[in-house]
This record gives C-alpha cells, sequence and structure tokens, in this order.
C-alpha cells in the first residue's frame, strides 16, 4: 500500500459538557497539528498516490472551516461532542468527500486523519473507502 501524508494546523475552542473532562468541561482552545494519509495499493499513471497540491488543498478547505472558531458553535458540529478523536472522525470524512467531489475515480483507499494536540498525545481516525471513491 502507497501513502501520501500533507500536515495542516487549527486552533480551535471548545468545551466538553460531561464530568468526565473535569476542567476541560469549560470553554477553553487547543491547536492541533493536523495530519492526513491518503492511501492506495498501486500509484495512479502519473506515478503517485495523489497530487501533493490537491491533497493539500482538501485538507485546508476542511480546516479553514474549522480554524480560529468555537466549535460549539460550528453548524456542522452541533450536538456533538468535540474530544479529539471525533473531530479526526470529522476531518477524514470531511476531506474524503471533498477528494470524492474533485476526483471520483482517485483510486483511494483509506484516508487516515491524526490530530496531534501536544507532542506526546494525538488521537487518530481511519476511513475505509470503497473502489468507487470515499
Amino acid at each position: 500500500m502507497f501513502s501520501l501524508t500533507v500536515r495542516g494546523h487549527m486552533m480551535i475552542a471548545h468545551s466538553l459538557p460531561d464530568p468526565f473532562f473535569g476542567p476541560a468541561q469549560s470553554l477553553h482552545g487547543a491547536t492541533y497539528v493536523t495530519e492526513v494519509t491518503f492511501s492506495r495499493p498501486d500509484l495512479d499513471e502519473h506515478g503517485v498516490v495523489l497530487d501533493i497540491g490537491a491533497a493539500t488543498s482538501y485538507l485546508e478547505e476542511v480546516l479553514g472551516s474549522l480554524r480560529y472558531r468555537n466549535l460549539d458553535e460550528h453548524p456542522d458540529l452541533l450536538g456533538m461532542v468535540t474530544t479529539t478523536e471525533a473531530m479526526a472522525r470529522y476531518v477524514a470524512e470531511a476531506v474524503a468527500t471533498r477528494l470524492q467531489h474533485a476526483q471520483p475515480d482517485h483510486g483511494i483507499r483509506q484516508v487516515h486523519v491524526v490530530l496531534r494536540e501536544r507532542p506526546d498525545a494525538w488521537a487518530g481516525y481511519t476511513l475505509g473507502c470503497s473502489d468507487a471513491g470515499a
């Protein structure tokens, strides 16, 4: 399996309204270094997994909609407890949707997202893609 990873970052605010999260129940900020890895079994006709510029563009579109926002008020996230894990899934699905719209025959089999909240703590989510796309 071949892979291509691109990276971006986002600064957000959110709260985690459950006593389980202790002080993180209150509104607080986080900075996520965000990596998305696209995987496919073979390289395409150009000898790549995916164009790096296109991959970066898909990630930046998603991060741009989240950056400097209070996630508690983001229309796509209403009712979601925006843990790092849940946000990794959201980013993976949003990136895969953009990929599918732009390149329906992309050949990508997995989109894996890692959100690094600090150098020693991160969470990830892997989205499997069908033969027809994400």
